[in-house]
């Protein structure tokens, strides 16, 4: 049982309802067995015990509700649980920030989101009820047994470690092997995202053959990794059963011998003859359901790596103040042994228009990606008005700031629900209004629903996409946030007709507003009152050449 998991809140409340349900199993399970005994040896000697009648019906009609109900209760369970799973992996990848998510991540992340989280099936609703089972059943058993015929409770005790010990056997053998398939389904599904997201380069360079040859290959060593698995599984459970099976003959046939020498009342044996495989029954059940759990436990091992603590601040959180300086203080950042910004110092004073320019690989986008708080210093600080961002609200920070980044992502949804972005709650005439200023009306009210048609079924130009990003941020400022521009070459792969769109977007947006600017092209270079080159991680500053 995977103890980190039972640290989760509602796996937590769960194993309380199974604990709860496995004692109420086992006391039906011997009330069954002790009243069926009764009516049986009642019947033998010619008469209807009609207490025991009753009593027997009544349990066995309460083990079938109790079966369904617990089946019920798993399946919810295990729903409440696996989303809550899903919102907590989402969020820590979201306070790693988008640097943690670079190379195959985002693949892996989800698959570890989508069949990880599903693979925890097996676990909640077979695996964790039958651990309680296994717990409970057995030792009600064992007890009764002993009140009723000690030598057979003896017998009991004896052989019924026997199964775990086999089974912890099995185990030993069984988790590296499926540790092995979770890893290759891990891979399987980074190289798969990889090739889809390149198949145009693919296709270009006549090279979709090869990269295909290599998720064929690891979709085939998932397979074959299965296929072990799966037959470790079968194997062991076939020595779980025959355990089980001579345990069980272990304990019927001295009864057996027993009850024709008048050894052992009719009663007394039927009770061990019931009781006994009731007994063996969890035990040989974990059996079974831990290889189905396997997959599972093996995608949380992964979980737990992926999940972050939520951050428990001693203090709330300061708000940014408005309007405030920012200031970069001797900043280093480090990604393993690569030096992105080294001794970096840096004034925003507002009104500033900042330009960052360098050659690609400098530390431009390490800069941005600093100021909106997805990556923390590896040494110095950032400061927000005096204040170090980290002890800031990063929310209310970011509430603050406008981003317009190189590709922007749109959204399956509607053009306004994307445009909406900047501004949740803005109304579509608000909508309309930054469509306006960021001059993308035009070409939104000519698709074929308006502001309505849906981006997954209708695709957009490079222009297209940057305008409406660009409508973002100007829905962002008129809903009283924007203090902070930060644009990451938004002109980047741009025609000259959308180029130019978008910088006289950007330069009225501007316009008595802070803004960090990373460009290349002398269009956006005339917005910026100052400039600064970022090159192999240090900072220089120059004047424009328009204001020197």
């Amino acid at each position: 049982m995977d103890k980190r998991l039972l640290r989760i809140g509602p796996v937590r409340r769960y194993a309380i309802v199974l604990a709860g349900s496995a004692l109420l199993a086992a006391v039906l399970i011997v009330a069954q067995a002790v009243s069926l005994a009764t009516l049986l040896a009642g019947l033998v000697d010619g008469r209807l015990d009609r207490t025991a009648l009753v009593v027997a019906i009544a349990a066995v009609a309460l083990r079938g509700l109790h079966a369904g109900a617990l089946t019920a209760v798993a399946g919810r369970a295990a729903a409440g649980i696996k989303a809550h799973l899903r919102e907590e992996l989402l969020d820590s990848a979201a306070r790693r920030g988008p640097a943690w998510l670079a190379g195959k991540r985002a693949g892996e992340l989800a698959t570890l989101a989508g069949r990880g989280v599903d693979g925890l099936d097996g676990y909640l609703t077979g695996y964790l009820p039958q651990v309680f089972l296994a717990a409970f059943v057995p030792l009600a058993a064992l007890g009764w047994l002993a009140l009723t015929d000690f030598t057979s409770a003896l017998v009991v005790a004896l052989t019924l470690p026997l199964i775990p010990v086999f089974g912890v056997l099995v185990g030993k053998a069984t988790g590296p092997r499926t540790a092995r398939q979770w890893g290759l389904l891990a891979r399987l599904g980074g190289h798969f995202l990889d090739t889809v997201r390149g198949l145009p380069t693919l296709r270009t360079f006549g090279r979709e053959s090869g990269y295909a040859a290599r998720v064929r290959a690891s979709a085939e060593a998932y397979r074959t990794a299965t296929m072990r698995t799966l037959r470790l599984a079968f194997l062991s459970a076939l020595v779980l059963e025959l355990v089980a099976t001579v345990s069980v003959a272990l304990v019927a046939v001295p009864v057996g011998l027993r009850l024709l020498h008048g050894g052992l009342t009719l009663g007394a044996a039927l009770v061990v003859l019931l009781l006994a495989p009731e007994a063996y029954l969890p035990l040989r059940a974990l059996g079974t359901k831990f290889h189905a759990s396997q997959e599972g436990l093996a995608a949380a091992a992964e979980m737990h790596a992926v999940l972050l603590p939520r951050p428990q601040a001693t203090t709330e959180p300061r708000v940014p103040p408005a309007d405030a300086a920012v200031v970069l203080e001797q900043v280093e950042v480090r990604y393993g042994d690569i030096v992105a910004l080294r001794d970096a110092s840096l004034a925003v004073e507002p009104g500033d228009r900042v330009a960052l320019v360098g050659p690609s690989g400098g530390g431009k986008s390490t800069l941005l990606s600093l100021v909106l708080g997805f990556t923390t210093p590896s040494a110095g600080r950032v400061l927000v008005g005096g204040a170090d961002l980290a002890a800031l609200d990063l929310d209310a920070w970011r509430a603050r700031l406008a981003w317009l980044p190189q590709r922007p992502h749109l959204f399956a949804g509607t053009v306004a629900g994307n445009i909406r972005l900047g501004a949740p709650d803005a109304t579509l005439d608000e909508v309309v209004a930054a469509a306006r200023a960021a001059e993308a009306d035009g070409f939104v009210r000519a698709l074929p629903r308006g502001y309505d048609t849906d981006l997954a079924e209708h695709g957009l130009s490079s222009g297209q996409r940057q305008r409406l990003a660009m409508a973002r941020a100007w829905l962002r400022c008129s809903a009283g946030g924007g203090g902070l521009l930060l644009f990451d070459e938004p002109t980047a792969r741009l025609d000259p007709d959308s180029e130019a769109a978008v910088v006289a977007s950007a330069a009225r947006l501007a316009t008595g507003r802070t803004a960090l600017l990373v460009a290349h092209r002398p269009a956006l270079l005339s917005i910026a009152t100052r400039i600064v080159t970022v090159e192999a991680g240090r900072l220089t500053e120059s004047v424009p050449a328009v204001l020197a």
